[in-house]
């Protein structure tokens, strides 16, 4: 009998109108467009302005089209995963709230949190109740309204994060096509390194930690750079040699778009050259679980069935992994 595996079959990607520039920032903050440019290649990010404006219209919008394009029922949808750090709220879970607004009556659903790793966590997840059987249509959604928690008057996180994500729908197949092969890891003695420090259960939301601004995002931006530059590249070559690919094999890499010289570490550690390393971080920034599916969708018409395809990723917590997709379709 034939190895069912889970099979990428769409994409599609939403990020806001509004649109954050380096210049801008520079009237915020001090700082300025070189500096922002030269350490993290980010020339401008999307922001979601407006009332009642969560992570899930970014996921409802993304779902929207996925399910556009692939010419899905919402209602043949078994399970929606949503891999984000900014849920429009502690319960219930995002993932119901996206499942509610494009008509997804008969999938359950629910929320991951891996921070800027979760699309990986989560498609690895998804694509677990598709190889047993269980589902035949499930979609994986990253996304993050990252301006919710970024203190704007943090010259050192603000100019990073933006807002954006999107949304996988996966299949069965029988096909030599999908997930291959994935490698995840963590390590939570990176917390205090990359965090948010109230607004949980250790220490819930006061008058004083709103004061002292503890509900944003905090970085020590030099060790989570040198932990992601190491960890990134070397779980991305792991998975590689697990499988005996080499760079030549390769026909994209697909890196979480925090900063570009982790990206261009990373792709160095594999043999990749840099036609081959799916770029977006100049618009988007880095929009956290909505990095992955964002760019692709952004690079859909270029991806050609058999495409050996590795998706890397480092976040808060420490998370990373990396995971082997062989490209199930053709240009549309």
């Amino acid at each position: 009998m034939s190895k069912i595996r889970a099979a990428i079959t769409g994409v599609h990607g939403y990020v806001p109108d509004y649109v954050l520039t380096n210049q801008e920032l520079e009237t915020m903050v001090d700082t300025n467009d070189e500096w922002i440019q030269t350490r993290t290649g980010i020339k401008e990010r999307r922001i979601l302005k407006g009332e009642n404006q969560g992570t899930s219209v970014i996921g409802a919008e993304a779902v929207k089209g996925l399910l556009e394009k692939t010419n899905t029922n919402p209602e043949e949808i078994d399970l929606i995963i949503c891999a984000t750090v900014t849920p429009d709220m502690p319960f219930p879970a995002t993932a119901n709230l996206v499942a509610d607004m494009v008509g997804a009556k008969n999938a359950f659903g629910y929320d991951l949190s891996a921070a800027c790793s979760g699309f990986l966590y989560a498609l690895a997840t998804g694509a677990q109740f598709i190889e047993t059987g269980m589902h035949k249509k499930v979609i994986v959604i990253g996304a993050d309204k990252m301006s919710s928690i970024i203190d704007y008057t943090d010259r050192t996180t603000c100019i990073i994060f933006g807002d954006g994500g999107g949304a996988a729908l996966l299949e069965p197949t029988t096909e030599e096509v999908g997930v291959m092969s994935s490698i995840l890891k963590s390590d939570g003695s990176g917390a205090p390194y990359l965090h948010m420090k109230a607004g949980g259960s250790r220490k819930p939301a006061t008058a004083e930690t709103v004061a002292n601004r503890e509900h944003f995002a905090y970085q020590e931006g030099s060790t989570v750079f040198k932990f992601a530059v190491t960890n990134m590249a070397d779980v991305a070559a792991e998975v590689m040699e697990k499988n005996n690919l080499s760079g030549d094999d390769i026909s994209w890499l697909v890196p979480h778009q925090a900063n570009k010289r982790i990206i261009d570490a990373t792709a160095r550690r594999m043999g990749v050259g840099d036609d081959k390393v799916m770029l977006n971080i100049d618009r988007y920034g880095n929009t956290t679980a909505g990095t992955l599916p964002l760019c692709l969708w952004d690079y859909e018409s270029q991806l050609k069935k058999g495409d050996n395809v590795i998706l890397a990723a480092f976040g808060g917590g420490f998370t990373w992994g990396a995971t082997w997709v062989k490209w199930a379709y053709d240009p549309k």
